[in-house]
């Protein structure tokens, strides 16, 4: 049986697989592609995640596409209109008819004879199972999964009688009218759930076993808004989209070259949002910052919340649920009839796909990274990773344009693969240096990274620019090799 075969298939219509694809548009015309997307909808995490006050915790100058603007100054934008900027994106660069929903990869086998790949799809619509091939395979998957979130099991947790919800799986018709709510968690996810849920509620309690670090951003960019006024849109957002990755990037740098100073000036500006507040107890992680993300809350949100008496923050730690609440092991009880385990995410690398060579499974944990975005001895294979410390898409950008130049390099050379390899003096650094719990339980399953370029993560958006949109094609880290046999009926990369 003869199955379909395409330039490039890539998985996941979320924003990095929508990029992936205007990118081929525009870039690479009459290559042949598909999208792959195992739910119903394109939007990826902007359409799965519905609970109250779902936004971005980047601003939308750097999470936006560098091809097409950002057109309001709201700077922190909800769910809702990041999906609607989304599929405004894919009608707009003709690729919404390239989208095939309800189809999930299940695996990919590379033939070394053939130079191509043989894609097993399941149908999640169907429970029936496709084939395809492809000379490139792109994933554009994020990195965790869309079916099941994170959530530790709790000591008598089958005791409560409430409602027990994880905030991956929000109920539609949930209504929380004079209800008593405790929010798990101390990460972007509880930080936004607790000022929303606090308009509904008779009570919420954000619950945290370690405090994070929380900054608070104008919700409207102000240089965005002045230059709305008298630029065009493709003027002004190259401007703010800059100005954001100057400024993300030099607070980074200097969390990690001089944490005590910016764990002082963040502490400085908590105690000004909160005055009289325990700051030492809710607001000092035993952490450095950017060891884990910093949580951005929009015009202090947050932060006005708590000051009004709306909600209020207990730091401690679980002992057990109760028929009614939670104790906690200093003795005390939060009362609750909902309780939100805003207790993280699970990594799934590369969309849980099983890879193999000529049959033989890949091994993740055994390869390394190659620029972030490919893997050693994994011929024609690319993956979307975003930064850890700046916005998904910044990165996403520079992978997506960096696989339509590998793509032409093979073309203009008569190449039929590219395929990266190990630095030779090995390898061991964790692929993500981040010490989130959902980043460390995952790390064993992760290629590594190296030591230097072209296999060290810089998480540099500057740095990255000048080695992915102008650096060499042809480096130490990449070879490239021509048809050994010629299969019937293929043709070139495109």
């Amino acid at each position: 049986m003869t199955s379909e075969h395409l330039d490039v298939l890539v998985v996941g219509a979320g924003l990095s697989g929508i990029g992936a694809a205007c990118h081929l548009e525009t870039e690479r015309p009459g290559t042949t592609y598909a999208v792959l997307e195992s739910r119903a909808a394109m939007g990826g995490t902007w359409d799965l995640f519905r609970y109250p006050g779902i936004r971005s915790d980047s601003d939308m100058f750097t999470l936006g596409y560098s091809f097409r603007p950002w057109k309001e100054s709201k700077s922190i934008a909800d769910g809702a209109d990041i999906r609607r900027y989304i599929e405004d994106t894919a009608r707009e660069f003709g690729v919404t008819d390239k989208i095939r929903y309800h189809r999930r990869v299940v695996s990919a086998d590379w033939s070394s004879d053939e130079s191509r790949w043989t894609v097993t799809v399941e149908r999640t619509d169907t429970g029936g199972t496709e084939t395809l091939t492809c000379s490139w395979l792109h994933t554009c998957a994020g990195y965790y999964r869309y079916d099941e979130g994170f959530r530790p099991t709790f000591e008598g947790e089958e005791r409560f009688g409430g409602q027990l919800i994880h905030p991956q799986h929000w109920p539609e018709d949930l209504d929380l009218t004079g209800k008593k709510v405790v929010v798990i968690g101390s990460g972007a996810t509880a930080v936004t759930l607790v000022p929303n849920l606090a308009d509904q509620a008779e009570k919420v309690t954000m619950l945290q076993r370690t405090p994070s670090y929380i900054l608070s951003l104008p919700g409207r960019d102000p240089l965005a808004k002045a230059l709305k006024k008298r630029l065009p849109d493709k003027v002004t957002y190259p401007i703010v989209r800059w100005k954001n990755v100057l400024t993300s990037t030099a607070l980074y740098q200097l969390s990690r070259r001089r944490p005590a100073m910016v764990r002082s000036l963040i502490r400085r500006l908590t105690e000004k949002q909160l005055p009289g507040f325990d700051v030492d107890t809710h607001f000092n992680p035993p952490y450095n910052p950017w060891d884990q993300r910093l949580c951005l809350v929009p015009d202090g949100d947050l932060f006005r919340t708590l000051r009004n008496g709306k909600a209020d923050i207990v730091t401690d730690r679980i002992a057990s649920f109760t028929e009614n609440g939670i104790q906690l092991e200093s003795g005390a009880h939060l009362d609750a009839d909902v309780i939100v385990t805003a207790t993280g995410l699970n990594l799934l690398p590369a969309g849980g796909m099983t890879l193999f060579l000529d049959g033989e499974q890949v091994d993740l944990a055994e390869t390394v990274s190659y620029k972030g975005m490919m893997l050693s001895g994994v011929p024609n294979f690319s993956m979307v990773i975003g930064y850890t410390n700046a916005s998904w898409t910044l990165k996403a950008d520079l992978v997506n344009r960096y696989v339509c130049r590998l793509l032409d390099h093979l073309d203009r050379n008569g190449y039929v693969s590219a395929t990266p390899v190990a630095p030779p003096e090995g390898a061991d650094a964790p692929f993500l240096d981040l010490a989130s719990g959902y980043v460390q339980r995952s790390l064993s399953g992760l290629p590594k990274q190296g030591g230097r370029t072209p296999w060290r993560l810089h998480q540099n958006y500057i740095l990255d620019v000048r080695m992915m949109k102008r650096g060499s094609l042809e480096d130490e880290g990449m070879t490239f090799q021509k048809r050994t046999s010629v299969p019937a009926g293929a043709g070139a990369v495109a």
